[in-house]
C-alpha cells in the first residue's frame, strides 16, 4: 500500500516558509517593538509573513521537487541549502512573533495564524546557524539514502542489486518463506547507515522544539490538533480502542491461515512474522487474500486484469480518477498538472517513487510524483493523491498559513474517502468491469480484501509515532532504538521478526522515519475516511448498507465535500468536522458499520481458536 505525503519530500520534513530576501533584522520585521504592539500591528505582521511565505515558497518547493525527481549530490545540496535558509526564516519569524503573544484585542484570524506559525515544520531547527545547517544536511542525507536504497546479493555485482520495488514484488508474489525472508532482510539493511544520523537528528529537533516552547519534538507534533498534547494522545488511544476488536478478529483468522500453510515455522507466541505478510512493513496484507478468501471461486472483481485489458496507461488512469472529482462538481485539473507531474519512473536516473502530491506555488501549480504501474493498487493510489490535489486547489484562496488540512489527518483522508466509493457498481458504471448482481458471498470476499488493507493498517498507523514520541522524550534511548521498535510492533500489530539486533535500524526502512513525516495523520485518516464517507452518503440520500454506497456523480455530496475543503485550516478542525458530519468528535463507529458483515463472519470462523498474541 502506498501512502502519500501531505507536502513534497523535504517540504514535509520542513515546511518552513519562504526565504527572506535581504538582511532585515528579524526582530524588526513588522515594524513593531514591545512598546508599540497593538492589534493593528499584529494584523500587519501576520499580513507580512503571509506575503513573504507566498512569494518565496516556489523556490523551496522547486528545490525539493528536483531533489526527489533527480537524486544526486547536486540536487541534495541545493535542497539542503534551500531548507536551511527557510528554517532560518522560520526561526527568525517565530522569534519576532513572540512580542504579539498576548496583544489585547487581537482578531481571531491573526491569533490563529500566530499559533500556527510555530507548527509550520515537523523539523524545528536550532537558532544556531551551524547546528541548523547540520540538521538540514542530515535530513537531506537520510532522504537520499532511502530514495537510492538497494540491496545487493553480491556487493561487487550491480546485476544482483534490487531496489524497494523489486524486493517488494518478492514479498507480494512469492509465498516461499525463505525467499520472502531474504527480500525482507535485504531491504532492512539500507537503513543501518542512518542510525547515527538519526540520533543526532533527534537531538537537534529537540533543541529547536525547546526554543519554540515545547518540551521535545514529540510534544510539538502533538500540539497541532487544537487540543493539548496530552488530550490528543488520549484521543488516539480512544480511537484505537474502538477498532482494536475488529483488528484482533482479523489477525486471528489470518494467523490461522498462515499456520495452516507454514506449520511449525510460525512462532508459538501467536505473532505473525513480518516477512510473510506480503508487505515490507506488514502494514497491508492484501497479498494474503488468496489464503483467506471467504468463498473461493465466488465471483470477485479482478481489477488488475480489467486495467490491463483496458490498455490504460498512467495518464489515462489519472484522467479516470480526475473524472470522479469533476463528477462531484469540482473543477478540472489545470493543463500544467499533466505537463509537469511525474507519472512513471524515469529510466535514466534515480527518483523517489514514494507517491506524493505537491502544491508548488499555492496558486495552482499542482503535481503528483509517482511511478505508476497498471494495476489496481496504483489505480486506487491515484484517487488518493488527487484528494490532496483538490484540497490544495480548494484552499488556495486562503492566506498561506491557513493553506493546510483542518488537521493533517484530514488531508490524508480526502482521497481515501473517494476510494471508498470505488464500489463494484462504480467500476461497472465506468466500463471497467461487468455489472454483477449483489451476492452476500461476493460481498464478504470484497470486505475481506479491503480489510486486509484498511483494518490491517490501523495499528501500524498508530505505532510509528508512538515510537518517535518515545524517542523524542527519551523513554526509548538510542541504545535500544530497534528493541523499542519491535516491542511496539508486537504490542499493537502482533507482528514479530527474528534475529533483529541493535546493529539494525528497522524504523529507518520505512520512508516516513528518515523523511521525518509525522505518521499519526494516516491513522486518523483511516478513521476519518469512513466518517466522511458516511456523511457524504447521507448527503447523497443513500439507503442501504454503507459498503454499497458510491457518491460518484452526486452534486449534493460534492458541494458539501468542496465546502469542507475550502475551509483549509482557517478554523479549529472540530468546527470543520461538525459542518460536514454533524459532530465535532472523530468517531470510528462508521468503520464498524462498514465492516459489520465481515466481523460477524470472522467471529464465527474464530470460534474455538486460540486468538491473541503474547
Amino acid at each position: 500500500m502506498t501512502r502519500t505525503l501531505l507536502l513534497p519530500a523535504l517540504i514535509a520534513v520542513a515546511l518552513s516558509g519562504p526565504a527572506q530576501s535581504g538582511s532585515a533584522d528579524a526582530g524588526n520585521r513588522g515594524g513593531a517593538s514591545a512598546k508599540s504592539v497593538d492589534a493593528a500591528a499584529a494584523r500587519d505582521f501576520v499580513a507580512r509573513i503571509n506575503d513573504e511565505y507566498r512569494a518565496s515558497y516556489p523556490e523551496l518547493s522547486s528545490a525539493q521537487w528536483i531533489a526527489s525527481t533527480y537524486i544526486n549530490g547536486d540536487s541534495q545540496l541545493v535542497a539542503a541549502k534551500a531548507n536551511e535558509r527557510n528554517l532560518a526564516w522560520l526561526n527568525q519569524t517565530n522569534e519576532a512573533a513572540k512580542v504579539f503573544a498576548s496583544v489585547p484585542g487581537i482578531d481571531a484570524a491573526s491569533a490563529r495564524t500566530l499559533g500556527l506559525l510555530k507548527l509550520q515544520t515537523a523539523m524545528p531547527a536550532p537558532s544556531d546557524a551551524a547546528r541548523r545547517s547540520e540538521l538540514a544536511a542530515i535530513a537531506a542525507r537520510m532522504e537520499a539514502l532511502y530514495g537510492s536504497g538497494k540491496h545487493c546479493g553480491d556487493p561487487g555485482n550491480e546485476a544482483t542489486c534490487r531496489d524497494l520495488g523489486e524486493l517488494s514484488d518478492v514479498l507480494y508474489k512469492d509465498r516461499d518463506w525463505d525467499a520472502q525472508l531474504d527480500a525482507w532482510r535485504g531491504w532492512h539493511t539500507i537503513s543501518r547507515p542512518m542510525r547515527r544520523d538519526y540520533v543526532r537528528f533527534v537531538e537537534l529537533v529537540n533543541e529547536g522544539s525547546r526554543e519554540l516552547g515545547f518540551a521535545n519534538g514529540g510534544e510539538m507534533w502533538r500540539a497541532g490538533y487544537d487540543m493539548s498534547p496530552a488530550e490528543f494522545e488520549a484521543e488516539t488511544d480512544r480511537l484505537w480502542d474502538q477498532v482494536k476488536p475488529l483488528y484482533e478478529s482479523l489477525h486471528c483468522h489470518v494467523r490461522h491461515a498462515l499456520g495452516t500453510r507454514y506449520g511449525d515455522r510460525m512462532p508459538e507466541d501467536g505473532t505473525i512474522p513480518a516477512h510473510v505478510t506480503g508487505n515490507m512493513w506488514a502494514q497491508d496484507w492484501s497479498a494474503l487474500y488468496p489464503l483467506v478468501e471467504p468463498y473461493p471461486g465466488v465471483t470477485s472483481l479482478d481489477v488488475d486484469a480489467a486495467i490491463e485489458a483496458s490498455g490504460m496507461d498512467a495518464t489515462a488512469m489519472t484522467r479516470r480518477a480526475e473524472d470522479f472529482y469533476t463528477s462531484l462538481g469540482m473543477p478540472a485539473l489545470p493543463a500544467s498538472f499533466y505537463q509537469r507531474s511525474q507519472f512513471t519512473k524515469p529510466a535514466d536516473r534515480e527518483v523517489v517513487c514514494h507517491a506524493s502530491a505537491w502544491d508548488m506555488d499555492m496558486q495552482g501549480d499542482v503535481r503528483i510524483k509517482m511511478c505508476i504501474k497498471p494495476n489496481e493498487e496504483e489505480f486506487r493510489t491515484i484517487y488518493h493523491e488527487l484528494g490532496h490535489i483538490y484540497y490544495y486547489l480548494a484552499y488556495n484562496a486562503l492566506p498561506p498559513l491557513f493553506q493546510n488540512g483542518a488537521h493533517d489527518g484530514f488531508h490524508e483522508a480526502i482521497g481515501d474517502t473517494v476510494m471508498l466509493s470505488l464500489t463494484p457498481s462504480y467500476l461497472s458504471s465506468i466500463g471497467l468491469v461487468p455489472a454483477a448482481a449483489e451476492n452476500p458471498q461476493a460481498t464478504l470476499n470484497e470486505q475481506m480484501k479491503l480489510a486486509l488493507e484498511k483494518v490491517v493498517f490501523l495499528p501500524f498507523g498508530k505505532l510509528i509515532d508512538q515510537w518517535r514520541w518515545a524517542v523524542f522524550d527519551g523513554r526509548i534511548k538510542p541504545e535500544r532504538y530497534n528493541d523499542g521498535w519491535w516491542q511496539l510492533r508486537r504490542q499493537y500489530q502482533g507482528i514479530s521478526a527474528e534475529g533483529r539486533t541493535e546493529e539494525d535500524f528497522d524504523p529507518g526502512a520505512k520512508y516516513h522515519v528518515p523523511g521525518n513525516t509525522p505518521y499519526t495523520r494516516y491513522f486518523l485518516a483511516h478513521i476519518l475516511q469512513f466518517q466522511f464517507h458516511k456523511a457524504l452518503c447521507d448527503a447523497a440520500g443513500h439507503t442501504g448498507p454503507l459498503h454499497t454506497c458510491s457518491v460518484y456523480g452526486n452534486k449534493a455530496a460534492g458541494e458539501k465535500f468542496w465546502a469542507m475543503l475550502q475551509r483549509g485550516n482557517s478554523q479549529p478542525w472540530q468546527l470543520t468536522l461538525r459542518e460536514l458530519t454533524g459532530t465535532g468528535q472523530m468517531d470510528a463507529s462508521a468503520i464498524l458499520d462498514y465492516f459489520a458483515p465481515l466481523k460477524t463472519w470472522l467471529d464465527e470462523q474464530n470460534a474455538g481458536r486460540d486468538c491473541g498474541w503474547r
